[in-house]
């Protein structure tokens, strides 16, 4: 008997605990987030700080709704509310439904310097989340708030850390807020120097040219050593980046001027209808993808890989159609040749906006193409990589087409001697159209890469005709090789010039280079005997 007693007795007590614990954790939220219905940047101050310290499981809730504008107060009815994402009402204090709202709800106002308190107070709050990410995402929002208030919390959670790159994150954190405290001890200082020096961006930089004054000699010694190496090292990888655009850049000239290098090599046809061939293919993708959404939704990563062969083909029909209807009656006669190209630019444009309209088409990216990552302090997007790889194989397959197909060995005839080359059986006059139509469907399948990354609309082509035609003049007018080499020279030389003369200006610089070098070397990087020379 007297065991039951003493069990109930123990039961009723840790009953009594747990509800005294809960009402504690209530009435010290509840004064916490009154402080927000008094709508004074101070009094939200000092809410933000009393709901940080009241331990409650819904304080992370109650944080997170402020910084994202949907913590909501009543000054009538004294009441804090948090609305949530899909837009129902619960008490901030209990967590229970709002069935009747008050009619004055507003929103809890932030400035800047709120806008900083709250992220460093959300960074301390979960800090401590069995999330992976979200700890992750605490670290890096104290590290940039360097709050002082969160210095105990950051090294308790560093103590239990076991995720690398969350504890470096942590040691971040921490060494940012010792550096800004200035009351730390002199060693405690020198190694977070240290260990900022080891994060190397523009946020290290910013943190330790802030150290203050009061720091000691050493410590700004230190500072000042690791300032010169991040500012070295941020300059080497600002060079690599710009590289690694100049070689996006060349590889969106490469596949826009090859197929213009294969028609101005053998025809010798300044094509300036090729531009819209590009823009032809990609509105293919455009209707491919239509097509797909609204019919064969599950389709749709692999609406590029369907694209690609229509578009070729369309195109390439397009421009068998062109050069029998057109181009035909007007070889030997270049000024001719560009005149009814540019009339067919126009046509072509007309059309395509009197049937899709004269704005811009949606075209999605699939799954494998969205996102980035980072190599070093560089930014790698899969499209831009994915269209590097994709110029690259449709290069080396024109390559091999050429060299070892008999369509190939018969436009390199065409293209060395088309006299001799007619003399040997070989009609000139269905290589030519198969080569305008072989050039105009890799046009194709390069708007489809293109549409990618630049808008699809009728004047998609009129921003790559004219740096097609340059690539193509400086490569070597017909070498594929020295298309290659023409347009990833010109893009890597562009993106170096664009820091320092702009978009423009860099632009100018490089046709009055090319300008230049065509006065030494007429031909090109590699030149190609053929019918300009026997002329």
């Amino acid at each position: 008997m007297n065991v039951l007693r003493d069990r109930l007795f123990g039961l009723l007590f840790a009953i009594a605990v747990l509800t005294g614990a809960g009402w504690v954790h209530a009435a010290g939220l509840s004064e916490a987030v009154a402080h927000f219905t008094q709508d004074d940047y101070s009094a939200t101050s000092d809410g933000i700080a009393a709901v940080n310290d009241s331990g409650d499981p819904r304080a992370v809730a109650i944080v997170e709704a402020l910084q994202d504008g949907r913590l909501l107060f009543s000054a009538a009815a004294k009441t804090v509310v948090v609305k949530d994402r899909a837009g129902a009402l619960t008490d901030a204090v209990t967590g229970m439904p709002v069935a009747t709202p008050p009619a004055d709800l507003s929103p809890v106002r932030l400035n800047n310097r709120l806008r900083r308190t709250v992220a460093a107070a959300l960074g301390s709050l979960t800090l401590m989340s069995p999330d992976s990410l979200r700890r992750y995402e605490a670290a890096q929002a104290v590290f940039k708030s360097r709050d002082a208030g969160a210095l105990e919390t950051v090294e308790a959670a560093l103590a239990k850390e076991t995720d690398g790159r969350i504890k470096q994150a942590l040691s971040e954190a921490r060494a940012a807020i010792l550096l800004v405290k200035g009351d730390a001890a002199e060693a405690a200082q020198l190694d977070a120097v240290n260990v900022i020096r080891a994060r190397g961006d523009q946020d290290a930089l910013a943190l330790l040219s802030a150290v203050p004054a009061s720091a000691p000699a050493s410590v700004k010694q230190l500072a000042d050593g690791a300032i010169a190496s991040i500012r070295r090292d941020l300059e080497v990888w600002a060079g690599v980046q710009n590289a690694w655009y100049g070689l996006s850049l060349g590889s969106v000239l490469l596949l826009a001027a090859i197929g213009l290098a294969i028609t101005f090599g053998v025809m010798g046809v300044i094509n300036m209808a090729h531009g819209e061939m590009v823009m032809l293919g990609a509105y293919v993708t455009f209707m491919v993808q239509e097509v797909i959404r609204t019919s064969y939704p599950g389709l749709f990563d692999v609406s590029l890989l369907i694209a690609v062969p229509l578009a070729f083909v369309l195109t390439g029909i397009v421009g068998i159609a062109i050069e029998r209807s057109v181009i035909r009656f007007l070889y030997g006669r270049p000024l001719e040749t560009l005149l009814a190209t540019w009339g067919i630019s126009l046509i072509l444009q007309q059309a395509v906006r009197t049937t899709f309209g004269p704005t811009n088409r949606e075209v999605g990216a699939p799954s494998w193409m969205s996102g980035a990552f980072e190599i070093g302090r560089i930014t790698i997007t899969y499209n831009r990589l994915w269209i590097i790889c994709f110029t690259l194989i449709v290069f080396f397959v024109l390559l091999a087409m050429l060299r070892f197909t008999r369509l190939g060995l018969e436009m390199r005839a065409v293209t060395q001697n088309r006299h001799m080359a007619a003399s040997m059986g070989i009609r000139t006059h269905r290589i030519d159209a198969l080569t305008f139509g072989l050039g105009s469907g890799i046009a194709g399948i390069a708007g489809v890469a293109l549409s990618q990354i630049d808008n699809v609309s009728p004047n998609l082509g009129q921003g790559y005709i004219i740096d097609s035609f340059m690539v193509v003049v400086f490569g070597g007018v017909g070498n594929l090789w020295g298309t290659l080499v023409g347009a990833f020279t010109l893009g890597i030389a562009n993106k170096f010039l664009e820091p320092f003369a702009g978009a423009v200006l860099g632009k100018i610089a490089i046709l009055v280079l090319i300008i230049l070098f065509i006065q030494k070397r007429p031909r090109g990087l590699f030149a190609l005997k053929g019918r300009a020379v026997e002329a």
